[in-house]
Parts: structure tokens; C-alpha cells; sequence
């Protein structure tokens, strides 16, 4: 029995080690930030360039002063290198919290992101429209990039207004609402903000941190002030905060942060309920294997809030212990640029039957595609026989095409070799474009319209076209995978997203993020034909990006 006690006793010990406790202090954090940090690297082993397993990972991780290998960081700016020379250095036409993040995430590995593949990712943050057209994210981000690691605000020569800090403070200022808080679309475009504007918890808590460094400004204090009551009002008893349809881990992470951002301490009295701080409440979302989930449900992006929380937990680490706060990287360890090597046969998680296509009519083009869009795309996939012409001459740009079609140059641009066997009954085992189909489906790349049909001859659609070429994808060894808010994060600036087929939104999500889809566009009208240059252009950016060109 003696024993038996002692196992229990020992076994409940080792649990409490990681169970939040009612009012969290320096142990109980350092212990929940080490834990979290030994399941960061196991979840994110070879973070890419993303918002999940990516940035936020390596930036928590930086921060955290865990043990972790040189290595890591230095393939991670390796992935980054590689990702922005098949970008040519635009890495997004609007999003420009793509710069933004990927700068805080060098800054904070001690690279300098003022020079990658010889580009300099602070330079689009210079182009004021740009950065704050995707709404209240653009420039907070873009002051929270710019002061992480003190760079100037760069002169962009293409910009038609050159920012500076003070528009960027200006436009947040601008922003709030009469409750002290933020939201993202309110007063975009430079519409007045509404009256009947409510605050939302993550922009405020965001807003807050972009600003925390301006405080000395009369402007800033007083709308730091009341974005400080605001938030203190909108807190719930738990301590935490309902966001999004839910009261959920991400939504604290941003007010904690801000918090400390500030110099405020984390268990500042205004935002203590009921005896539960912020990080009460974010270790109430806490897992036994060191992860966090959304909501005390377990729905939503997990990994996610993983992310979020882990780097929420060092913001407050860092204010416990005196250290620099979360977003000023002074104190990060320099370090200097791996040196790379130039992929050229695709990414290491490709399957392993896809092959690099050589090019094998050098200068091929068509008298109907030069001066147009696309044009590029086209001749390189033609110049490798990925695609043909309608005849020698002319490509037909703007014809459809169909699904037989479009599966066809799909295996050929993957370097699959084509077998015939019988899968569709709307197919005959003699037709040029059988053996194509059989092996797109064999591969996982296409579907049939029913359980025993393909239609080959019907056109394809936008979201046809955008599921295919996210499987296709996958195979490449490109993470297709996005979170539910990523997801609706992207579609939702679109005013047709809700038309969107269910199955299709993920794909079509990830297609607009990659580039893959033109993003600039209004609408996205799914159950549109696409053209024979669209889908050219689709294949040339997806190859692109899984270094098979």
C-alpha cells in the first residue's frame, strides 16, 4: 500500500507541474512555457513560411531562451531564402502582413531581413496605400515589423504615398472607436468610423502592442487609455474574452501581450476577474503534451492557438523576469546568414514519382499571348510540352478548357507517366487523354462527377480547377493545410465567398494565399469557366513554388 501511495503521490506531483493553478506565478509560467516549448519542436520540426507551423513558432521559440540547435533557425532562413527568390521578392500583392510577419520572425532568429535572396522584405512597408489596404492588420503589423528590430522606414520609389511611422499611428488613431477599441474594418478605405462600431478584443489587443512605443505622444496615451478600459470592461469573469463566436485562447494571447508591450504587469489589477488573470485564463486552455486548444471545447485551429499561446506565456515570462518585452528584439542574438544551395528537382516532401519537366523547345511561344497576361506562364510551360497550342501558332488565351484537358497538363507538369486502366465508365480506354485521367485519379489529384463518371468534356470551373491544383499540390511537397481562420480570413474579402462550394474553400483559400489565384480580382466566382491562360498560369505558379521549374 506504501508503495502504491507513493507512485500516486509521485504521479499527481509530476501533473501538477503543468496544471494551472488559480492565480499563476513565475513557476507556474516557467514551467508552462518549457513544457510548451518542448512540444513546439516536436509539432514545428522544419517550420516553412506560414501563419501556422511557421513564423509565430519560430518567433516563440526565439523568445523563449529554450535550448534549440543552431540548425534550426538556420533551415528555417534557408525555407525563407528559398520561398522569397520563387516569389521574386513580392511575397503578396496586398497582404503585406506576409512582410511583416516574416520580418519579426528573422528579427527575432537575429537575421536581417533588410537582405534575403537580395531582397529587402522592409521595403514594401514603405508603400503606405499598400500596407494598410487589407485593413487595421497592415499597419500595426507593419509598426510592430519596423520596431522589433528599430529599422528605418524604407523609401519605396514605387509607392504613391511614401509612409512614415507617423501615418501609420496616424491611421491607427485614426481607427478607434468611441468604446476605446479597434476592429479591423472599421474606418477602411478611409471611411468615417461608425458610432455603432463595437470593439473587438484581438484587433484592440494589437493595436495596443503597435502603439505600446509611442507612449511619450499625448495622442497616443490618451487612446492607450482608453483602449486599456475598454478591454478591462469587455473581460469576463474567467478572466479571458469572447471573440470570433466564442470565448476562446487567441483572443487573450492579444491582450496579454499588449499588457506587457506596455510595461504593464501581467496580472495588472484592471484585468483580474474574479481572482483569474490573463494567464489564468490562457493556461485554462492548456493540454497535457504542452499544446492549447481554441475553445475549452477543443474546436477550432489548434495548433494555432498552440502558437499563440506559447508566445503569449513568453510575453509574460519576459515582463516576469525584467527581459525586453516580446516585441523588442534588441537583445536577440545575431546571427549571420546560412549560405543556401539552389533547389532545382523539388521539395524534399514530394512524392517521389513526381518529376522535374526539362525544357525541350526553348523560346516556344504563340503569336496570341505576347503583351498579354500570363504570358510567361504560358511560354514556360509550353517551352517543357507541359501545354500546346490550339495550333503551332496560337495558343487561344482566353478559350476554356476542359477537364480532361486540364488533368492532362497537370500529370504531365508533375512528370507522372500516364497509364491507362479502367476506372470511369465515361471513358474509353482507347481516348488520348484515358491514360492521363487514370493516373491524376490513381494520385488523388481529380475526382469523377459521380461514383462511376469523369464528364471529360465538361468545362472546368474556378474551384474545379483550384481543388485539383491544391492536390496536385499536396503531392509536391507543399503544405496545403489552413486553419478555419485562415480560411476566412481570406475568402471573406471576396464578395462572392459565401457562393463557394463547401469542399472548395480550403483549396480555393489556399490557392489565393500561394498566388495561385489571382487575389486583386473582386470576386471570386467559383462556378466560373476558367481560361486556357488562367489555368497556365495556375500549374506555372504551383510548379514555382515546389521548385519544379
Amino acid at each position: 500500500m506504501k508503495r502504491v501511495f507513493a507512485l500516486l503521490l509521485s504521479l499527481a506531483l509530476a501533473l501538477s507541474v503543468y496544471t494551472p493553478v488559480s492565480a499563476a506565478d513565475k513557476k507556474s509560467v516557467d514551467a508552462a512555457t518549457a513544457h510548451s516549448a518542448d512540444y513546439m519542436l516536436k509539432a514545428v520540426p522544419k517550420p516553412e513560411v506560414g501563419s501556422v507551423g511557421g513564423e509565430w513558432a519560430v518567433i516563440g521559440l526565439a523568445r523563449s531562451g529554450a535550448d534549440v540547435p543552431q540548425s534550426y533557425y538556420d533551415e528555417y532562413y534557408l525555407r525563407v531564402e528559398q520561398y522569397v527568390k520563387n516569389k521574386k521578392g513580392v511575397l503578396h500583392e496586398k497582404k503585406y502582413t506576409e512582410y511583416s510577419r516574416i520580418i519579426i520572425a528573422l528579427t527575432a532568429a537575429g537575421y536581417d531581413p533588410r537582405s534575403v535572396a537580395g531582397y529587402d522584405l522592409t521595403v514594401p512597408l514603405g508603400d503606405f496605400d499598400k500596407t494598410i489596404w487589407q485593413g487595421l492588420n497592415g499597419p500595426i503589423w507593419a509598426l510592430i515589423a519596423l520596431d522589433s528590430g528599430g529599422y528605418d522606414v524604407p523609401d519605396n520609389p514605387k509607392a504613391k504615398t511614401q509612409a512614415t511611422r507617423d501615418k501609420y499611428i496616424a491611421e491607427i488613431l485614426r481607427r478607434q472607436l468611441n468604446d476605446g477599441g479597434w476592429n479591423l474594418n472599421a474606418g477602411s478605405n478611409g471611411r468615417e468610423v461608425s458610432s455603432k462600431e463595437k470593439a473587438d478584443p484581438d484587433i484592440t489587443g494589437m493595436a495596443l502592442q503597435a502603439l505600446a512605443k509611442y507612449q511619450e505622444r499625448k495622442d497616443v496615451k490618451e487612446a492607450v487609455n482608453k483602449a486599456l478600459s475598454c478591454l478591462s470592461d469587455m473581460q469576463d469573469n474567467d478572466g479571458g474574452y469572447y471573440s470570433w463566436g466564442s470565448s476562446n485562447s487567441e483572443s487573450v494571447v492579444q491582450v496579454l501581450v499588449a499588457v506587457t508591450e506596455l510595461g504593464l504587469d501581467y496580472d495588472d489589477p484592471r484585468f483580474v476577474k474574479n481572482g483569474k488573470s490573463l494567464v489564468d485564463n490562457i493556461l485554462s486552455f492548456s493540454q497535457q503534451d504542452g499544446s492549447f486548444i481554441h475553445t475549452s471545447d477543443g474546436s477550432g485551429e489548434n495548433q494555432m492557438s498552440s502558437e499563440q499561446c506559447f508566445y503569449g506565456l513568453i510575453a509574460a515570462k519576459r515582463s516576469i523576469d525584467g527581459d525586453n518585452s516580446l516585441y523588442r528584439m534588441g537583445d536577440a542574438v545575431k546571427r549571420a546568414s546560412p549560405k543556401t544551395t539552389v533547389k532545382t528537382a523539388g521539395l524534399p516532401g514530394k512524392n517521389a514519382d513526381v518529376k522535374q519537366v526539362k525544357v525541350s523547345s526553348p523560346g516556344k511561344t504563340f503569336t496570341d499571348v505576347k503583351g498579354r497576361p500570363y504570358q510567361t506562364a504560358i511560354e514556360t510551360l509550353s517551352s517543357r510540352g507541359i501545354i500546346a497550342g490550339m495550333s503551332d501558332t496560337e495558343f487561344a488565351p482566353d478559350a476554356t478548357m476542359t477537364r480532361a484537358q486540364f488533368t492532362a497538363i497537370v500529370t504531365r507538369g508533375l512528370g507522372l507517366t500516364p497509364k491507362t486502366d479502367k476506372i470511369f465508365s465515361d471513358i474509353a480506354a482507347d481516348a488520348w487523354y484515358a491514360g492521363y485521367v487514370c493516373t491524376a485519379n490513381k494520385y488523388g489529384i481529380v475526382n469523377g462527377t459521380s461514383a462511376d463518371k469523369f464528364t471529360p468534356d465538361g468545362t472546368i470551373t474556378r474551384q474545379e480547377a483550384a481543388a485539383m491544383t491544391a492536390r496536385a499540390s499536396k503531392i509536391c511537397g507543399i503544405e496545403t493545410m489552413l486553419s478555419s481562420f485562415e480560411i476566412r480570413d481570406i475568402l471573406a474579402q471576396f464578395g462572392d465567398y459565401t457562393s463557394t462550394s463547401d469542399w472548395s474553400r480550403e483549396p480555393l483559400a489556399f490557392c489565393y494565399k500561394t498566388g495561385i489565384l489571382d487575389e486583386s480580382e473582386l470576386n471570386i466566382e467559383p462556378t466560373e469557366e476558367v481560361t486556357r491562360a488562367e489555368v497556365a498560369n495556375m500549374l506555372y505558379v504551383m510548379l514555382s513554388e515546389a521548385e519544379l521549374l
